[in-house]
């Protein structure tokens, strides 16, 4: 893993583009996180669900080399072997994932291990267990996640962002329009995948988004 966690991670986190392949022909994670990166985007997590380990870890340690130009995050989402080979910032769990003390063991403490809870209970749990961040949502309805459940609203969302002690990025139908709307409710930044991967322009996308959180 990286070998010292940067003081100003919370801050690089206003947004969060998840780079996934999308529905446009040629457009892989690489082309994504490149793009958003030149838009001014500090943090990358890459997900991918099919991808051959081998070729997961090469991927990521090719982003990884982009982001350190940058001087941005690279988080791996569900994957704690392969943030652990690539030297990546940090993971970002869900429920049917490695539980968080686990992964903690696993990448030391200067690992920046994300959550996505089911209610608020499994939230203070994961934060006991060493989460850094909590990944909330849907906000809005969302086409890029098929179990995502339902959207919980800017008010679901408040209420987690008051009730745990660690950041919460918003995440689930966040688009330029509404990201503002977020972090007006408590989130520290917005985590974004299909209003940015599927765009027609990656780099307009996150610019717009950026420019509407600043």
């Amino acid at each position: 893993m990286t070998e010292a966690r940067r003081g100003d991670w919370v801050e690089l986190m206003k947004l969060v583009v998840i780079t996934a392949t999308g529905d446009r022909p040629g457009r892989g994670h690489e082309d994504v996180a490149s793009t958003a990166l030149g838009a001014g985007c500090r943090a990358i997590q890459i997900r991918d669900k099919e991808m051959p380990d081998r070729d997961f870890v090469e991927l990521s340690r090719r982003i990884r080399a982009e982001c350190e130009r940058a001087g941005a995050l690279l988080f791996i989402n569900d994957r704690v072997d392969v943030a652990a080979a690539a030297g990546c910032d940090g993971v970002h769990l869900g429920v049917s994932d490695l539980e968080v003390a686990d992964a903690r063991g696993i990448l030391g403490p200067e690992a920046i291990i994300g959550y996505s809870p089911e209610g608020i209970e499994d939230a203070r749990a994961a934060v006991e267990a060493g989460a850094d961040y909590l990944g909330i949502g849907p906000v809005y309805e969302t086409p890029s996640k098929d179990d995502a459940g339902e959207p919980i609203g800017l008010e679901g969302l408040s209420v987690f962002c008051h009730e745990v002690a660690v950041p919460v990025v918003a995440i689930g139908g966040i688009t330029a329009e509404n990201a503002g709307r977020a972090l007006a409710a408590g989130a520290v930044g917005v985590a974004v995948m299909s209003a940015i991967t599927s765009a027609p322009d990656v780099a307009e996308a996150a610019g717009r988004i950026l420019e509407k959180i600043d």
